[in-house]
């Protein structure tokens, strides 16, 4: 019997176009009644608040979110001295990270415990993961290209549809100010790894512009060190990457711009496959995207936004080349409302994915129709955020989820917040048509969670300080995984439970010319139908660092930590904990010119990110960077 491979539109579908018809009747009212009140559609925040998008897809103040994120600035980020998007996600709060290897390896993040595959990573608003592994190439997206992170912990679902089980990192990549300005860096390492970029911005009348690009490369380390393992190859496993983002702007009235943006990344890393062949896997990220951002009038203004992202990769092994190309066209179309009590977004998505190059899949295509509202609300000592979101897939069939959060600021510099939500990830064109081994009837994973936060701030004895709590518990069904039956025929099946429960400590304090970060999570990611760990993910880990400027010279100290974990599922593989001290200085000269040297693992710890692979030891990278 043929296996049915596409599914009809299921009634959730005609739900989909109820809320689109109903938002375009909201609008058309909006648009035709005088406004009540001169508002704009964003929160309103302290000038020196740090902004977040992400939490709410509109800008909000960090202090008033109902949400738990973390946002990484341009400044923390040329700081950490990290050389990978992994190494840096790895000390933030609720992230821990596996690399299969060096600085370019396969790398993965598990946000508060979930699968890698269950977070969602955009850049610029953009989908970049690979429709047929499911999985983000972190490791092709180059520090140097990247503005700021936010990263929003807890199921996003009911934002940003299918796969933000666990959460979302988003990257923003530069973009133009109103001065001119440019900047360059250079660094040079342990394996002879050499890093270096440039880059310029800046505007002109109603335009503005910025361009960046980028180039690292390393002779690598021997990533296998046991000759035992199949995959051994007694060489260096280096790497070549090359990146470029550009975008540019024009405001052609008042509230009315029009912004394009795109970026590109290529890296070719070695890596060990096996006995006598130089294995290798080329990864091509890239993406644009065109977007309109208009003021209709003071309540109401709405952003059109169309794009492309591609992830092309070919793994170079001694059996022969293996590409596959996965392709996400994606518009949307959100209206931003300032109503009398609370701002409203509606929104309307359309995202089409292709599988370029495959093995032979039955169906190499699929379209989802999304619709969505957001409503938040602040008023005095409260805060309230409900979303609801319907997706609409002619692959599995509509899915609709749903979340709310509340804060309450109970006491001066006392917080209190609560929420809930649901989410789901899709299975992927691997899970569904890979031959052989796949299964078409396959839904999709589903999860429900709950968490609590507490967080206080203030300043005492002259000590600034930030301090947080976080509870979760998020469960999770209808997990895919690969099972076996007696007669060895193999296919991936809706077959495991998993709990994912614990709680997140993250805190600073600021004194004079001294800063104190850390977090430590507490957790315990299991899966419930045996109690088992889930793989290359520990009950405890977290990360505390300790920086001091005097005058120009800046040295930071860091201790990144985790207990023992498996890399399998059966418990079986067991990776050490381990515990890593990394040293950075900086010395801030004339003329936007800095000096900095960084220490990674000073102890020469030996520890693991995933089973068998080395992580390289010692390493230390001197540098300059410069700006104007």
């Amino acid at each position: 019997m043929e296996p049915q491979t596409r599914k009809t539109r299921s009634p959730a579908g005609a739900r989909a176009a109820a809320v689109v018809t109903l938002s375009a009747s909201i609008l058309a009212g909006i648009a035709a009644v005088p406004p009540a009140r001169a508002q704009d559609p964003q929160p309103k925040s302290a000038a020196l608040d740090p902004v977040v998008v992400t939490a709410a897809r509109a800008p909000q103040s960090l202090n008033e979110l109902t949400a738990d994120v973390t946002v990484i600035g341009a400044d923390e980020i040329a700081r950490s001295g990290a050389e990978s998007l992994a190494q840096l996600l790895q000390r933030q709060p609720g992230v821990e990270i596996s690399m299969n290897g060096g600085r370019a390896s396969v790398a993965s993040a598990f946000i508060r415990g979930a699968n890698a595959n269950q977070t969602l990573v955009l850049i610029d608003g953009m989908r970049i993961s690979s429709s047929t592994t499911g999985a983000s190439t972190l490791e092709a997206i180059p520090l140097d290209q990247i503005e700021r992170i936010e990263i929003l912990r807890g199921p996003a679902s009911a934002l940003y549809g299918a796969d933000a089980i666990g959460g979302v990192i988003q990257v923003f990549t530069r973009e133009g100010g109103r001065a001119f300005s440019a900047n360059a860096n250079a660094g040079y390492g342990t394996h002879a790894t050499a890093v270096g970029g440039a880059g310029l911005s800046g505007s002109s009348g109603a335009f503005r512009y910025a361009l960046q690009v980028a180039a690292r490369r390393s002779d690598g380390f021997n990533a296998i060190v046991d000759p035992a393992n199949f995959s051994y190859n007694d060489d260096r496993d280096g790497y070549d990457g090359r990146s470029l983002t550009a975008s540019g702007s024009w405001r052609w009235a008042k509230d009315q711009e029009l912004t394009l943006r795109a970026f590109h990344s290529v890296l070719d890393a070695q890596y060990d496959g096996g006995p006598g062949f130089d294995d290798r896997q080329v990864t091509r990220l890239s993406g644009w995207s065109l977007a309109s951002a208009n003021r209709i009038n003071d309540r109401w203004r709405w952003t059109l936004s169309a794009g492309e992202s591609r992830d092309d990769s070919v793994a170079k092994t001694g059996f022969g080349d293996f590409p596959f190309e996965t392709r996400q066209r994606q518009v949307a179309w959100q209206h931003d409302i300032a109503l009398e009590h609370g701002d409203l977004s509606l929104a309307y998505e359309r995202r089409e994915e292709r599988v370029i190059n495959d093995a032979g899949f039955a169906t190499t295509r699929r379209d989802t129709d999304s619709a969505l509202a957001i409503y938040r609300v602040q008023r005095g000592p409260h805060a309230l955020q409900a979303s609801v979101r319907v997706d609409d897939s002619d692959q599995y069939g509509a899915r609709t989820t749903g979340a709310v959060a509340w804060g309450y600021a109970f006491a001066p510099g006392w917080r209190v917040t609560v929420g809930g939500g649901t989410a789901f990830r899709a299975p992927t064109f691997n899970d569904l048509y890979y031959p052989g081994v796949s299964n078409p009837d396959l839904s999709p994973e589903r999860s429900r969670n709950v968490e609590a936060g507490l967080q206080t701030t203030g300043t005492a004895a002259g000590i600034r300080y930030d301090a947080r709590v976080t509870g979760w518990v998020n469960r999770v069904t209808g997990l895919i995984v690969f099972a076996c039956d007696a007669d060895f025929n193999c296919a991936p099946i809706n077959a495991e439970r998993a709990r994912l429960a614990g709680a997140t400590f993250a805190g600073e304090l600021r004194w004079k010319d001294t800063v104190v970060k850390g977090s430590v999570d507490v957790q315990e990611p299991e899966n419930r139908e045996n109690g088992n760990l889930l793989p290359r993910r520990a009950r405890t880990h977290g990360a505390v660092s300790v920086a001091q400027t005097w005058g120009r010279l800046r040295a930071a100290a860091e201790f990144a930590a985790s207990s023992h974990r498996f890399d399998d599922a059966a418990n079986t593989r067991r990776m050490g904990g381990y515990g890593v001290v990394n040293l950075s200085a900086e010395w801030n000269g004339d003329r936007g010119l800095t000096l900095f040297v960084r220490a990674e693992n000073v102890l020469d710890r030996d520890y693991e990110l995933a089973a068998g692979y080395s992580t390289g030891g010692a390493q230390v990278t001197a540098g300059l960077r410069w700006a104007m």
